[in-house]
């Protein structure tokens, strides 16, 4: 069977999120996802958080409220890959979180996206697996939460692009000729989450919300890593952008 014909939509799951987390009273409705551990450690250090639950997967994840701009919100650390980054939003769902914002570095398919540029993701071409076990089969899954966060970041006078961005699994198959395609296709950035994570967004009908940032660049005749130096002053203002944006959704 093709992976376009896994979308299953007759059947229940084996598996469900709630045989491994419960739902928590008063858990924040609003939650912030970054790959980052850093910045974790950046939260944990803040005066006004408090850990209020945990996920035990490879190793314990913990989970912070931080109150921010007089919102209680949640924030944790997720793990790279579509497969790794949907099953914790699942789990986190689960929890009762019901809007989210991810945040976090991509590649540049366009040398002239200069390194720390924001993007949003409009819609995320599904070179993964995930998504098709929560939607039907297509080349692109939509962000639908695209055109409400670029009015966000335009509030918070916080220049960015949107664009289409390229979801891939395999970081060590990302081959020239891939690219130019789904650079020609209109995308900018390549990562491994945004398919994934939308998708499941849509499945379990809630808001997911992405921007990206932007890092190495894949559009030149070799490999351009860039070398960009992320301070912990940069992670502390990507930190209060991504909560300033989870107060406004």
């Amino acid at each position: 069977m093709s992976i376009i014909n896994t979308f299953d939509i007759e059947s229940d799951a084996i598996i469900n999120p709630q045989h491994l987390e419960q739902k928590i009273e008063n858990f924040p409705e609003i939650a912030v996802a970054t790959f980052d551990d850093k910045i974790i450690n950046l939260v944990s250090e803040r005066q006004n958080t408090e850990i209020i639950s945990d996920m035990h997967r490879s190793h314990t994840r913990q989970i912070y409220k931080i109150e921010h701009k007089h919102k209680s919100i949640a924030i944790y650390q997720t793990l790279c890959g579509g497969a790794a980054s949907a099953a914790l939003l699942e789990l986190m769902i689960a929890k009762g979180a019901k809007k989210f914002v991810f945040f976090g570095t991509c590649g540049t398919l366009d040398k002239s996206v200069s390194s720390g540029n924001f993007i949003i993701p409009t819609a995320a071409y599904r070179d993964e697996g995930t998504s098709y076990h929560y939607l039907p089969a297509s080349d692109y899954v939509a962000v639908r939460t695209a055109e409400k966060l670029s009015q966000i970041m335009d509030e918070l006078k916080l220049p960015h692009i949107q664009s289409k961005t390229w979801t891939t699994d395999a970081v060590f198959r990302e081959t020239k000729n891939n690219m130019l395609k789904r650079k020609n296709d209109g995308c900018l950035t390549v990562e491994m989450e945004c398919a994934s994570i939308m998708a499941v967004g849509q499945f379990r009908n809630v808001e997911v919300f992405q921007f990206l940032y932007a890092e190495d660049n894949l559009d030149s005749s070799e490999w351009e890593h860039r070398n960009r130096i992320v301070t912990m002053d940069t992670r502390e203002k990507y930190l209060t952008i991504a909560l300033d944006i989870a107060s406004m959704i």
